[in-house]
This record gives structure tokens, C-alpha cells and sequence, in this order.
């Protein structure tokens, strides 16, 4: 394990592109993102790992970047919202109305995208066990249920 006592410069691939930031020990890897590269679509949310709002995925597993520390994940592949570009779940989540307020949903989205590529998106407990990490405090999770299983068909080729 790498100690680290004052600032440090990190590397990051962030949504495919290499990027250079300088973070201090306990700086976690959501203020980088949020604060430090101005990537704001990564929401802040309960600041300690139980509304999964500030959902990412790290190396393609999804993480919540509240309480990841960015030394941690020096050299990994960030992947946030903002690369995700109208992508099949993104697609799904409009037409199935998973989100409400859409404070939790780019967390959601992050996550319904690392379960979908996973391809287990169609085995009901998988869905459950995978999206039971989000929380949504304005609507059911009938409709991003629904738009799991959407974009699961879509990726499958049977939209």
C-alpha cells in the first residue's frame, strides 16, 4: 500500500482520455471529478456509500465515488455519465420514465450500464441484487426496473 502524506499527482483515464490531476490523501474520487475536473454529472448525494447518486465505474465496475479515495485509483479508467452519450439505457430510462427529479439517475444509469454489459440484466434476482445499491426518493423502481430490462433486450438485439 502507497502512503501518502501531502498532495500528490495522480493520472486518470477519464471517459477515455488521460488526465493529470493533483489530489491530497483524503480527497475522494468524487470531488475530483466534481470539483477538480468539472465532470458534475456524478451527483453528491449522502457522502457515505448509501444512496449510490455519485455512481462510476471503475475499470468497468461500478463504485461509489463518495467514498473512493482518488489515490486509490491512480492509473484506472474512469467512466462517468457524461461518456455514456444516449446510450441504450440512457434510451430506456426515457422511455420506460425510470427517473423523476433525476437527482439519482446518472448513479442508476452508471450502474444499470456495468449490469447490462455484464449480461446478467435479465435474471430478476441479478437486477435486484445489482440495483438494490441506488436509491431513488422520488418514484417507484417500477420504471427503471422496466428500463434495466429495456436496455438488456436492446444490448441482447431483441429491441
Amino acid at each position: 500500500m502507497t502512503e501518502y502524506r501531502t498532495e500528490t499527482r495522480i493520472t486518470l483515464a477519464v471517459n477515455g482520455r488521460p488526465r493529470s490531476v493533483v489530489v491530497r490523501p483524503g480527497d475522494t474520487l468524487l470531488h475530483v471529478l466534481r470539483r477538480g475536473l468539472g465532470l458534475t454529472g456524478t451527483k453528491l448525494g449522502c457522502e457515505n456509500g448509501d444512496c449510490g447518486a455519485c455512481t462510476v465505474q471503475v475499470n468497468g465496475v461500478p463504485v461509489k465515488s463518495c467514498y473512493t479515495l482518488a489515490v486509490d485509483v491512480d492509473d484506472a479508467e474512469i467512466t462517468t455519465i457524461e461518456s455514456l452519450d444516449d446510450g441504450p439505457v440512457q434510451r430506456a430510462f426515457v422511455a420506460q420514465n425510470g427517473f423523476q427529479c433525476g437527482y439519482c439517475t446518472p448513479g442508476f444509469i452508471m450502474n444499470a450500464d456495468a449490469l447490462v454489459r455484464s449480461g446478467r440484466a435479465g435474471d430478476p434476482a441479478a437486477r435486484r441484487e445489482w440495483m438494490e445499491s441506488n436509491i431513488c426518493r422520488c418514484t417507484g423502481y417500477e420504471g427503471i426496473e422496466r428500463a434495466v430490462i429495456d436496455a438488456a433486450r436492446e444490448a441482447d438485439g431483441d429491441a
